[in-house]
């Protein structure tokens, strides 16, 4: 894919030529190819470039000039439907494209300058104006609605509040949390074994205030036959626990 190199006011050979016919005021259809010819070479030979590749692009199309030249001279062809082809019907269709392509990019290009100016307004509108809202008529609202109608449209609306109300959770009181300190429940059951060596474990429950401090009480009792400290015998199923200190 050639790279387009801008040199002097001409992108281009297409663009060159395109210069030249508007310079002269001729009609693209009916190009004087001696002329423009004349006038492309002199603009080649005062071009000055160390680009070979852009170069050869602009020689390429002073080679086709040329050939087109030489092909006005001689008889004109004839194509399969009867008719007289014209030498410079390529080059024509070529120029009309580029010149198509050439003006769009200047649309293009226009647009995107007054896009740039594109300003929007923020809304200015006060605030009293934002904030209110059209007042309700009642009496339209509430057309054809009676007393009775009401006492009905309340009691559907009451049935749904109850309907939502859960009839097992909503009977319980207010859960709290007993606070009970596991080392404190400790030093007292170690105290406890110091003081009776050998008791029930209904006794050492007797004193226990709570749920939560029995529970505790039970695991302090487990933790302390874990390490060895004390010894747990029941003589008979669902009888009394004893327990006895291991630390005579």
């Amino acid at each position: 894919m050639a790279i387009s190199v801008k040199l002097q006011a001409f992108e281009g050979p297409l663009d060159l030529l395109l210069h030249l016919i508007e310079k002269n005021k001729v009609d693209i259809y009916d190009i004087p190819i001696v002329e423009i010819t004349a006038q492309y070479l002199e603009y080649i030979q005062a071009m000055e470039t160390e680009d070979m590749n852009v170069m050869s692009e602009f020689l390429v199309m002073a080679a086709t000039l040329l050939d087109i030249k030489c092909r006005m001279l001689l008889p004109r062809e004839v194509n399969e439907e009867g008719e007289e082809e014209d030498p410079r019907a390529e080059l024509v269709q070529k120029l009309l494209e580029y010149k198509m392509y050439k003006y769009m990019s200047y649309e293009l290009k226009d647009r995107q300058v007054d896009a740039a100016r594109t300003l929007f307004k923020e809304k200015t509108l006060p605030k009293e104006i934002q904030d209110y809202r059209p007042p309700v008529d009642m009496a339209t609202l509430l057309g054809g609605v009676d007393l009775s109608r009401l006492q009905e449209l309340f009691k559907t609306v009451m049935k749904r509040q109850e309907d939502k109300i859960d009839p097992v959770r909503s009977t319980f009181g207010q859960i709290e949390k007993d606070e009970v300190d596991m080392d404190g429940k400790t030093l007292y059951v170690e105290e406890y074994l110091r003081s009776h060596k050998t008791f029930s474990f209904v006794a050492l429950l007797e004193g226990q205030r709570s749920k939560m401090e029995i529970i505790v009480t039970f695991l302090v009792v487990l933790e302390l036959m874990k390490v060895g400290k004390i010894s747990i015998a029941q003589e008979d199923t669902f009888k009394d626990i004893i327990i006895t200190s291991n630390e005579m």
